[in-house]
């Protein structure tokens, strides 16, 4: 059951970034120039622990 929450959440917070980057997109101007790029670069790290996550999880869930 907690490894369901905690793929929940790393699923959750890629899912927060990439939103946030694409409002910024969608906003233009100063913003965009600041924080689109960053925040895509956020959202690809945040991916790969989620992705590390999941792994673990399923490893976890498997061997039990």
């Amino acid at each position: 059951m907690l490894g369901k929450v905690i793929v929940a959440v790393a699923l959750g917070v890629v899912a927060l970034v990439l939103v946030a980057g694409v409002y910024t997109l969608w906003l233009g101007g100063e913003a965009s120039k600041s924080w689109s790029n960053r925040l895509m670069r956020i959202r690809v790290l945040a991916q790969f622990v989620a992705i590390v996550i999941i792994v673990i999880v399923f490893y976890v869930m498997r061997r039990h």
